[in-house]
């Protein structure tokens, strides 16, 4: 196994990197570095920039109008894009829905959905989980019913991440009651704009409102916006979670957060406390160690073999990383991670929060808001009974 980068893979890094800082709005990388808000326009507009260079697919072949870069360069493009400040690629279209429609859609979905995800035109949401239905999605209820030669679909989806900006939503729906839970699904594509759709925000601890609840009141869905067959859904969302838990990983940003958490560190006076620097350095190490687990995955890939299924172990301690960097950063600013503290806005640790001109938000509230990446995309519990399952035997 060879962790080392070729010197074409270099080459290549060096392209991305020139690329990127290049194209990426200045103001937009201010933001991601200083964990401002991030508005649907600097994610949007960021996303049409990759899109123009055919680069917002990045992980899509050739024959569906992408960069056809094998697992090194995306991880390579991935990196460069997380440490010079651009926003995280909004995954719902190009990273999830779009290898489902890739595998399973028909040559007619493919021409009619892929060029507008792969431009960044078209904004996707998620609609899987419902009340009561989050880790065992199985137990979906959210209803379609087939009339002739379209779907009615009745029901809820809840924590739809920004949802309030999509256009469509890739949905996980009933179509049969016979059978075990998993045999009764489907995968619809559903226009958000269609009569019967209601999107409600959630507010949050932090006062944004990132997650919706979605209703569906006697949607009308064309039986050709089904992917695939019907009542074979599940195997189409698993192999969406498997793009999902990994992207969830994310050890990219946990390498640019962990450089901020060191300033944080350094201006607050807390870098020469041993036992919080050795919080530091024992967050890195677990750091480098879930990179080198991704360039294992890499490697194997690159060689022909099939890696071992390990998408839930990265995930499960990608998102241990990402609340660990964000209580750390909330312990060395200590009173100034609390919300409106003068000194803290001045010394930038306090974010973008919605309710003044520049708004402002704490470092505890990416603390509050991180708690959640241990339960979305399956919980951590769960993917530890997956991994002891599939990987221990």
């Amino acid at each position: 196994m060879d962790l080392a980068f070729t010197p074409e893979e270099q080459a290549f890094r060096q392209e991305v990197r020139t690329w990127v800082r290049a194209h990426l709005p200045p103001e937009t990388a201010h933001k991601v570095h200083h964990a401002l808000r991030l508005t649907r326009d600097d994610l949007q507009g960021w996303a049409r920039i990759l899109g123009k260079k055919g680069w917002l697919g990045y992980g899509w072949p050739r024959e569906f109008g992408g960069p056809g870069w094998n697992a090194v360069q995306k991880h390579l493009f991935e990196e460069e894009c997380a440490l010079a400040g651009a926003p995280r690629i909004v995954p719902f279209g190009p990273v999830m829905v779009a290898p489902v429609i890739m595998a399973f859609g028909s040559p007619a979905q493919q021409q009619r959905f892929l060029p507008g995800i792969g431009d960044g035109s078209v904004w996707w949401s998620q609609g899987y989980s419902e009340p009561g239905s989050g880790s065992d999605l199985a137990s979906v209820k959210t209803r379609a019913e087939r009339r002739g030669d379209k779907y009615i679909v009745n029901g809820q989806k809840t924590w739809t991440t920004l949802g309030q900006y999509g256009d469509w939503m890739f949905n996980l729906v009933r179509t049969s009651t016979e059978g075990k839970p998993q045999t009764g699904i489907s995968f619809l594509l559903l226009d958000m704009r269609s009569p019967g759709v209601t999107v409600r925000p959630i507010k949050l601890l932090d006062g944004e409102c990132e997650v919706n609840e979605v209703f569906f009141d006697n949607v009308e869905v064309p039986f050709d916006q089904l992917i695939g067959e019907e009542n074979k859904g599940w195997t189409y969302a698993k192999h969406l979670l498997s793009h999902e838990r990994t992207n969830i990983a994310d050890v990219n940003r946990s390498k640019r957060e962990l450089e901020r958490l060191k300033r944080i560190a350094r201006r607050e006076g807390l870098w020469d406390d041993q036992r919080f620097r050795d919080q530091i350095a024992l967050l890195e190490v677990d750091v480098v160690a879930l990179e080198m687990l991704v360039l294992r995955v890499l490697s194997m890939e690159k060689s022909g073999r099939n890696p071992l299924d390990i998408a839930g172990l990265l995930k499960i301690k990608g998102s241990e990383i990402q609340q660990r960097y964000a209580e750390l950063m909330m312990l060395a600013a200590g009173p100034f991670a609390l919300p409106l503290i003068q000194e803290a806005m001045d010394a930038g640790w306090q974010g973008d929060f919605p309710g003044g001109d520049a708004g402002l938000a704490p470092l505890a509230s990416t603390y509050f808001n991180l708690r959640k990446t241990t339960i979305y995309g399956g919980s951590n519990e769960v993917q530890r009974n997956i991994v002891a399952q599939t990987v221990l035997g």
